[in-house]
């Protein structure tokens, strides 16, 4: 072997060492400790990565409790109480319980309620729909129908109904991640405690208009006349900006709201239908 070879592989060699030197002292230099309790709070989580804690994905959410080494106003929606229940164990944390909520679809402009007064032939979705257009009826609060939100979920609880136009939730599936709420142009969606047998009580309409214009783009939109709010007892209706609102952690779902309604624009929903009360018939004056 020649003297030259023998040197070039010397040369190499002290080089690739020298550099190997650098790099292991670089590296501890620069070394970042990460507290161990970030993976077992990662592995707690669902993996969703759906943003509904308001992190961006699991592994921000746990870097972020293990840096605060706090849960308060850290809360996962799809894995609920029972995983957070967990991450506290591995905190040493206690974990407060909280109602579990679901999206909710605050229109009822179906083609009954709300015809159709043109039509549009842009891109289909909602978002590029509400930049440019109103909507194809006269209320420019109501759903687009082009199923944004149905996109956006990832855990198959919302889908289009074909009939009436309109998102219906699947109250089993849906996780409260909030991207459909996220992504609904016209803010119609929204997040609502679950009550025993998925009951509610809702306004369904977003409809801001004053009473009379409200009414003649679509004949179920609430008017403000505020009955609802005077009827109720436990202060769970608010009346704003010419708009009922309930509130779902006040509402004790009693539905007397329901009745007083004009327009019929609160809607109630998996409760058994109301026992009619039979009529008296008045006894007959007829000599026989």
């Amino acid at each position: 072997m020649s003297a030259s070879l023998i040197y070039t592989i010397i040369t190499i060699s002290s080089i690739g060492v020298i550099a190997a030197v650098i790099l292991y002292l670089t590296a501890r230099k620069f070394y970042v400790y990460e507290d161990p309790r970030i993976d077992e709070v990662e592995s707690a989580l669902p993996s969703a990565n759906c943003g509904g804690c308001g992190f961006a994905g699991c592994r921000a959410f746990a870097e972020a409790i293990v840096k605060d080494n706090s849960l308060d106003d850290k809360f996962c929606p799809v894995g609920g109480n029972d995983t957070m229940s967990s991450v506290a164990n591995i905190m040493g944390l206690v974990a407060e319980a909280q109602a579990r909520r679901t999206a909710l679809v605050r229109c009822n402009g179906t083609c009954e309620f709300r015809p159709k007064t043109s039509t549009f032939e842009g891109a289909s979705t909602c978002a590029i729909q509400s930049m440019s257009y109103g909507g194809e009826t006269d209320c420019s609060y109501g759903c687009l129908g082009q199923g944004d939100c149905c996109v956006v979920c990832d855990f198959d609880a919302i889908h289009m109904n074909p009939v009436t136009g309109l998102p219906e939730v699947d109250d089993e599936k849906c996780t409260a991640c909030g991207a459909c709420v996220e992504a609904c142009p016209k803010n119609l969606i929204e997040l609502r405690k679950v009550n025993p047998k998925y009951r509610k009580i809702y306004v369904a309409c977003r409809n801001e208009d004053k009473g009379a214009l409200a009414k003649k783009a679509c004949s179920v939109a609430c008017i403000g006349c505020g009955k609802c709010e005077k009827e109720c007892k436990y202060d769970a209706i608010t009346i704003a900006n010419n708009l009922a609102f309930i509130d779902s952690d006040k509402c004790k779902l009693c539905r007397k709201c329901v009745p007083v309604c004009p327009t019929n624009a609160i809607i109630e929903v998996g409760f058994p239908p109301k026992k009619v009360e039979p009529t008296e018939v008045a006894p007959s004056t007829a000599e026989v």
